[in-house]
This record gives structure tokens, C-alpha cells and sequence, in this order.
């Protein structure tokens, strides 16, 4: 066993964050909370901050930081309370190993962070790579982080391929090392088998009831929309040096297999495991090691089978633009993520329905201007500019 690692976790209340605290809370004498961070659900940080006696805690609006901060003391609760970018980006570069959990575009520059820190980094944050895939790849080279993906089909690929190819940071091409193609599988989410003149009715909720995994709004519509996937397509490219053409994305209804890795002598390797985000957590947290998660092991017999289909691009169009952004690269994969983002944002808020979330991104991909980023300036323009035509778009769409 090594050192007492100190870890902060960036998204401390969303659904990997309280994964990820589990996971922890199970191996005190191997790790410590650093810091936790949140949005705004500060009841629900106050009671971790009980728990886990972190040093600092982080919240995004300077003037929730200090009435928590009085609330804090109050109770006799020594953590000490910051705020905004700023205080996220701290506590990202000053622990042992950071959980960059934060969902969207805010979590990008604490991400950043801990990488030019050269930190271990557990990335669960999409938008690091979709948004800035080639900036964010550069800095782990250059500063000696070691990056390890905690999204289930991320992990799973990482875990299946060859032990000289699994790198702190990737600096080795899987592809050289025999593989010959990565299958990144999808559940189909809840509206796989939905007849296609339905998708236009379905609601928010309908939308966010996942069948096997337990996760926050956001990430189950993109779920549904099976943009989720698309992102991870994106990720992948970045994360194994490959480009889309050699990544599949296979429906697997049961989410039990997370993914598999096919080589040239037609072996195909597959991580699976009970769905449950703890699973991978563990394995990055521990890696090279292995430590319990709390998982339960997998029953195959009651599994009794395993389904797979090809995705129909026709039910998830969401596939097909982040095809596009990924061949396009450049600013594409950031502009279709913001896009996303608000179409997202917009059918939760009962604004937009259903299938014109890709009507919406797809509109946006036409209307903004691609260019190759120098630096995470020009993505956040890009960002920018895609959510402020994509607020044009859904503002007239909700109009007529």
C-alpha cells in the first residue's frame, strides 16, 4: 500500500461525486478528502462536509460561499469555504489526486488545472476532451499528469487493452500495440425501441428514466438522444491517439459488457461488470492496484444473455452530428457540445421538444465558424458563440 493520497472531488454532490465519496469512505487509511466543491446543493455539501472533514470546500457563487461559510462555522465546522473559478482551480492543482466530476463547460478549467499541476486526474468531465481535446492532450504530455477515464466505456477500453498501452497519459498508440478496433457500446437508453412518430411527444421525465443507470438529468437525455455517446466517441479519439473510423458504437441493451477492444489476430476483449459507476471509479483511483468498490459481482447465469444491434442514426441523429464534429475537429466537437447543452437545457425546461434537440445543435454546426484552437481562449469564443446562436435558435423556435 502507498502513501495517504489526498483527493479533491470537483462535483462533490452530483452522481459520480457521491459515487466517488463511497468508494473513498471504504478506505480511509489509503486516502483523505482534500476538497469537495458544488454548485449550489449546499445541504447536501454541508452534510458531506459532516462526514468527511474536508479541508476545503468550494462553491461557484461568492455570496452562497459566505453565508455557507458562516453556516459552517456555526455548526463548528473548521473547512474552510471558497468560491467561483478561482477556488475550484485551487483545490484542483493542490491534492494528490483530483475527481474532475463537474458536469458541462464549467468544469473545464479545473480540469485544466490539475493537469498543469501534473496531477493524477480521474476524468469524468466530457466537455475536457470534447471541447478541447488537442489542448488538454498537449498539457498532459507536458506536465506528466496521469489521466485515467472513469466514464464506464472509457474505462472498460483502458482496462481491455495491452499493458504497454496502459499509460498514465496515453502516450502510447494503442494501434501499434495490435489493436485493430475499439467497440464502444450504448444501452439505446429508454427510447430504443419507441415507435419514431412517438419521439416528438416524449417528456422530460420520460426522457431522464434510464433503465439501468442512476444519473443526474443532463446526462440522461443525452442518454436518450444517444449524444452521450457521441461525446464518448469524441473522448475516445482523443483519449487512445485514434481517429472515428476505427470506433464502432454497439447497442448493448443490458449495459452489463462497457466495452471491448478488437485485435489483428481477431481476439476481442471485453470488460464487464453490474452497472455501477463505482466499478471504474475504484479501478481509477487504485490503478495500478486493485481496491473494492462495493460492487457486487457480476451473477452471468442470472444475466442469462447479452444483446447487440447496430444504432439506427435515423432514432438518434445525435450519432451522426458527432461523426461530423469528429471528422471536422477544430472547434466542431465544442460547438456541438454547447449546442447540446442548451437544447438540453431547453427541453428539460419544457421549451423544446424532444427531437429538436439535434435539429437545434445541427443548425448551430452550420451557422458557426470552425477554427483550429490555439489555446482554451479560443474554445471558450467558440463555446460562447455556439450558445448564443443556439439561444437564438431555441428563442425563435419557442416563438412560432
Amino acid at each position: 500500500m502507498g502513501v495517504m493520497q489526498s483527493v479533491t472531488v470537483l462535483g462533490s454532490t452530483g452522481s459520480i461525486g457521491v459515487s466517488t465519496l463511497d468508494v473513498l469512505a471504504r478506505h480511509p487509511e489509503r486516502y483523505r478528502v482534500y476538497a469537495l466543491t458544488a454548485n449550489h446543493s449546499v445541504d447536501a455539501l454541508f452534510n458531506q462536509i459532516e462526514v468527511f472533514s474536508p479541508r476545503y470546500a468550494v462553491l461557484a457563487d461568492a455570496t452562497l460561499a459566505q453565508a455557507f461559510a458562516v453556516r459552517l462555522a456555526e455548526a463548528g465546522l473548521k473547512t474552510e469555504v471558497l468560491s467561483g473559478d478561482a477556488g475550484l482551480c485551487a483545490v484542483a492543482r493542490e491534492a494528490d489526486v483530483t475527481m474532475a466530476a463537474i458536469v458541462g463547460a464549467a468544469g473545464l478549467m479545473p480540469t485544466m488545472a490539475a493537469v498543469e499541476a501534473g496531477k493524477k486526474v480521474l476524468l469524468a468531465n466530457k466537455e475536457a476532451l470534447v471541447m478541447a481535446g488537442p489542448l488538454f492532450m498537449d498539457a498532459v504530455e507536458r506536465h506528466g499528469a496521469t489521466l485515467l477515464p472513469i466514464d464506464s466505456e472509457h474505462n472498460a477500453i483502458f482496462q481491455c487493452l495491452p499493458n504497454c498501452s496502459q499509460t498514465d497519459g496515453r502516450k502510447e498508440n494503442p494501434f501499434s500495440n495490435g489493436v485493430q478496433r475499439i467497440l464502444l457500446t450504448g444501452s439505446g437508453g429508454p427510447f430504443r425501441t419507441t415507435p419514431l412518430d412517438q419521439l416528438s411527444d416524449v417528456s422530460p421525465d420520460q426522457a431522464c428514466a434510464h433503465p439501468n443507470w442512476s444519473m443526474g438529468r443532463k446526462i440522461s437525455v443525452d442518454s436518450a438522444t444517444m449524444m452521450n455517446k457521441g461525446l464518448e466517441l469524441i473522448e475516445a479519439c482523443w483519449l487512445f491517439h485514434t481517429d472515428a473510423s476505427k470506433i464502432d458504437i454497439v447497442v448493448h441493451p443490458q449495459s452489463v459488457i462497457h466495452s471491448m477492444v478488437e485485435y489483428i489476430d481477431g481476439s476481442v476483449l471485453a470488460q464487464l461488470g453490474n452497472p455501477d459507476m463505482r466499478t471504474p471509479i475504484a479501478h481509477a483511483l487504485a490503478w495500478p492496484e486493485r481496491i473494492a468498490s462495493g460492487v457486487g459481482a457480476l451473477d452471468i447465469i442470472m444475466q442469462a444473455r447479452l444483446d447487440f444491434e447496430a444504432p439506427d442514426e435515423q432514432r438518434f441523429p445525435c450519432l451522426r452530428l458527432a461523426r461530423e464534429a469528429a471528422k471536422r475537429g477544430g472547434t466542431a466537437p465544442a460547438v456541438l457540445n454547447a449546442a447540446n447543452e442548451l437544447a438540453v437545457e431547453a427541453f428539460l425546461d419544457g421549451r423544446l421538444g424532444f427531437i429538436d434537440i439535434a435539429t437545434v445543435i445541427e443548425e448551430v454546426m452550420h451557422k458557426v465558424e470552425i477554427v483550429e484552437p490555439q489555446s482554451l481562449a479560443d474554445v471558450q469564443q467558440a463555446d460562447n458563440e455556439s450558445r448564443r446562436c443556439a439561444m437564438e435558435i431555441i428563442s425563435y423556435k419557442t416563438s412560432t
